[in-house]
């Protein structure tokens, strides 16, 4: 049977077809349905893990166990748990263990633009890049079949177009895979200096066969045309290139992107009068090509480092015709700026902040919308955690009363994530920095996923419900206040006696996410004739407040009656009107 799937619930097809048993990650854009998908299969155990590095060590336990085992990142998550996956490149494998990782070329929801691919060098683990999710599927199965063989992880990377985008899957049985007997082996699996040096050189045997292996594996075809062009590529920038040339082009498709068949790469080049390598982000398939001496290379000399390539950009690059970057429409398509939600519990918190002129140390999620205008609270976005921690460093190097100016704002899950360990910094070297934990019940950028402080798994199932009131104060933090932002008079007033304390303080600024099917909101705000015009309600940035003819008005569809704008109003013009 076929299917349309996403290239995500793809690969979650694939691990599930494969036999995996284990699977654990952290949600991040584009890689999150994958276990989301996974989650809908009972004969597989899947969780939300606290972050992407505990996600790896339970996979890589998994793994060591005897199971099939997965863990599913984004790019910067892959940072996160970049300290257990070097380890297990050395140590090696009993159950197979894939690590997927999606890349995100264009930045569309992520701070950077990094390319994975350095990962798989750095690492020396075998990686695959699968080009339509019909690929996601087999690829993620052979990842699973070739770690066994080869006792090695493997990485399969994907891209937010290849993740997000649909095509047909052909749809099997699930293989029944016995679980391998677990053997305590110290030199293998301990991996303490002495044992790591006899370890290392097993790799490197290893990244011989893989090498080898990569000459002949059927991941790497080779399609002929007839044409004087040579094209090397993966991934989607492949299916780009397929679109843009068609027959014109000779391909060699790269679907093991590390370690590279070298020699299959020399015999391909040398047959044409130029070959272009086409690749998103680095140039780092180039390199290699320059590396094994081929001159007739073409790579980034015609195409970009920045962001993500186009078969127009392709057509116009190799065949020096131009081809309309998309179709014009006859109408004019409305601006859509991202923007906090109507009823989003972040907006009253930033509203504050912004009033007080305080600096704010944000994070990562949807908060870092506190940044946009009108509320242009954040004045930092690093990575996940870095609010709580690069607060206390910004406050060591200005001084006490500097600290009285600022504030951390981090999200419930991202507090879970690497937050803790940041407060905890705070106590132990005598900070007194302010941390807002913004808490909204959820993971709520990528999709609404359960964590720790929800108190259910991944599969909706109740579990033990982190206390951030007990969790704050175990960690010596005397001072932590719950309030509700939207209560803005007495929100307010908390932020201002918090960041004057001497000593650490936690603000838990407590309100569900307005999206969450346990929220219900009711009626609508309306502006009433006690409307002065102050425009003072503008400053919450509401989608649903607007100006017209110079005058605030309040747009019924998209208002969901959260009320924050009554509580904001000084004239009282603001009412609510239940439906």
């Amino acid at each position: 049977m076929k299917k349309l799937l996403l290239g995500n619930a793809a690969v979650a097809r694939g691990a599930y077809e494969a036999g995996v048993g284990v699977v654990a990650s952290y949600p991040g854009t584009p890689s999150t349905e994958i276990t989301e998908e996974i989650a809908k299969y009972d004969e597989v155990y899947s969780e939300w893990s606290p972050n992407e590095k505990v996600a790896a060590e339970v996979a890589i336990g998994a793994s060591i166990g005897g199971a099939r085992a997965m863990s599913c990142m984004k790019h910067v998550g892959l940072n996160v748990m970049a300290d257990p996956v070097f380890t297990v490149s050395y140590s090696g494998v009993n159950g197979g263990l894939v690590f997927c990782v999606a890349d995100d070329p264009g930045m569309h929801s992520s701070q950077n633009e990094q390319d994975s691919r350095h990962y798989a060098e750095a690492a020396k683990i075998m990686m695959l890049e699968p080009s339509d999710s019909g690929e996601c599927k087999e690829f993620t199965k052979q990842a699973f079949a070739l770690s066994e063989q080869f006792d090695t992880p493997v990485f399969v990377r994907l891209s937010t177009r290849v993740s997000h985008s649909q095509s047909l899957v052909e749809l099997n049985e699930r293989e029944q895979v016995e679980l391998k007997p677990y053997e305590k082996n110290i030199g293998k699996y301990v991996m303490m200096p002495a044992n790591a040096v006899k370890r290392h050189v097993v790799v490197e045997d290893r990244m011989a066969a893989i090498a080898e292996y990569a000459e002949t594996a059927a991941l790497n075809p080779v399609e002929e045309n007839g044409s004087r062009i040579g094209v090397i590529s993966a991934g989607i920038a492949y299916v780009y290139a397929k679109e843009a040339l068609g027959d014109k082009a000779d391909y060699l498709k790269l679907g093991m992107v590390y370690p590279l068949p070298a020699q299959k790469i020399k015999d391909f080049a040398a047959k044409y009068d130029k070959v272009y390598v086409m690749e998103e982000l680095d140039p780092v398939i180039e390199n290699a090509c320059k590396a094994m001496g081929i001159t007739n290379i073409v790579g980034k000399d015609a195409f970009t480092l920045l962001g993500e390539y186009t078969p127009a950009m392709i057509k116009q690059a190799v065949l020096g015709e131009d081809a309309p970057e998309s179709i014009a429409l006859s109408e004019a398509i409305p601006m859509r700026p991202p923007v906090m939600c109507a009823g989003c519990p972040h907006r009253g918190t930033f509203y504050v902040l912004k009033k007080l002129g305080l600096t704010v140390s944000g994070d990562i999620g949807c908060y870092t919308l506190g940044a946009v205008a009108p509320l242009q609270s954040v004045d930092t976005t690093i990575c996940m955690g870095a609010s709580v921690s690069a607060a206390l460093g910004m406050a060591k190097a200005r001084g006490a009363e500097f600290n009285k100016k600022l504030v951390s704002v981090i999200g419930d899950s991202t507090f879970m994530h690497s937050g803790i360990t940041g407060l905890v910094d705070i106590v132990y070297n005598k900070g007194n920095n302010t941390v807002i934990i913004l808490d909204n019940s959820i993971t709520g950028m990528t999709g609404h996923q359960d964590n720790p402080t929800t108190g259910r798994t991944i599969k909706g199932e109740p579990t033990k419900q982190v206390d951030l009131i007990a969790l704050c104060k175990a960690v010596g933090v005397e001072h932590v206040t719950v309030c509700d932002p939207f209560d803005v008079k007495a929100f307010e007033a908390v932020v201002r006696e918090e960041v004057n304390r001497e000593e650490p303080s936690v603000i838990i600024a407590q309100r569900p996410c307005a999206l969450l099917k346990s929220v219900q909101y009711s009626g609508v705000c309306k502006i009433s004739d006690a409307c002065k015009n102050c425009k003072l309600c503008m400053k919450l940035g509401c989608p649903a407040i607007t100006v017209k003819n110079d005058r605030v008005v309040i747009d019924s569809t998209q208002c969901n009656g959260c009320g924050l704008c009554t509580n904001v109003c000084p004239f009282k013009a603001i009412v609510k009107e239940e439906n």
